[in-house]
C-alpha cells in the first residue's frame, strides 16, 4: 500500500495543470475529482462521513460522488498531492475489504489516472497477485460487470477468471475491467474486446 501510494504521488507531482483537469477513466471525474477521492479516508472524519452518507439517502457512490466535487473545487492539485504524500503509511481499510482492498482501492484508482492520461506506469506483479488472491464474486458484482461467456486471461500473469471466450489483456487492464471501466481502444485482445473498449459502437 505505501509503495502504490508513493509511485503514486510522484506521478500526481509531476502533472501540468491542466492534467489535472483531463477526464479519467471514472466517468464523469477528472483527475482532480478522482485524486479528492482518493485521499477522502485521511480526511473526512467518521461523524462527517456518517452525516454525508445519510444526506446521501444512505448511497455511498451518491455520496462519494458529492464529496469528490466539493473537495476538487476547494483543494488545490498541491494540496491534494501533500494529503497523499503525508498519509502513505496511513492504515485505512475500506469496510470489509481488508489491507487487499486497501491496495485494491488505490492501484486501481492510479489506473484510471495513468491510463487515462496516457501514462505507460506498470503495477508491479507482486501487487496484482495480492489483489487477485482477495478477489470475490461480490466485488466484482458490486460493479455490476456483465462477463457471461467471457474468461478474462491476463497475459502477464498466470491468472484467469471465469469462463467462456478468451478475453487477454494485462493483468492491470483485466482489473480495471472487473471494476467496470471502459479502457481505451488496443489494451484488450479477444472476440468481446469491443465490449469493453470506450468509443467503440456494440
Amino acid at each position: 500500500m505505501a509503495a502504490e501510494r508513493r509511485e503514486l504521488v510522484g506521478v500526481l507531482a509531476g502533472l501540468g495543470e491542466e492534467e489535472w483537469d483531463r477526464p479519467t477513466l471514472c466517468a464523469g471525474w477528472r483527475v482532480r475529482e478522482l485524486v479528492a477521492h482518493i485521499t477522502m479516508p485521511f480526511r473526512v472524519s467518521g461523524p462527517r462521513f456518517v452525516g454525508g452518507l445519510l444526506r446521501a439517502g444512505g448511497n455511498f457512490d451518491r455520496y462519494a460522488d458529492r464529496q469528490a466535487r466539493r473537495d476538487a473545487v476547494e483543494l488545490t492539485s498541491g494540496e491534494l498531492v501533500e494529503c497523499l504524500r503525508r498519509n502513505i503509511d496511513h492504515p485505512w481499510k475500506p469496510p470489509g475489504g481488508g489491507y487487499a482492498g486497501a491496495l485494491a482501492h488505490d492501484v486501481t484508482h492510479g489506473l484510471d489516472v495513468t491510463v487515462a492520461l496516457g501514462i505507460d506506469r506498470q503495477v508491479p506483479a507482486e501487487r496484482m497477485r495480492i489483489i487477485f488472491d482477495a478477489l470475490k464474486p461480490r466485488q466484482v458484482k458490486y460493479f455490476g460487470v456483465d462477463l457471461d461467456g467471457v474468461q478474462l486471461q491476463a497475459t502477464d500473469l498466470a491468472w484467469t477468471y471465469g469462463s467462456g471466450t478468451p478475453l487477454t489483456g494485462s493483468a492491470q487492464d483485466l482489473l480495471l475491467v472487473l471494476s467496470g471501466r471502459s479502457l481505451p481502444p488496443n489494451h484488450l485482445s479477444g472476440r468481446d474486446a469491443d465490449r469493453f473498449t470506450a468509443g467503440v459502437t456494440r
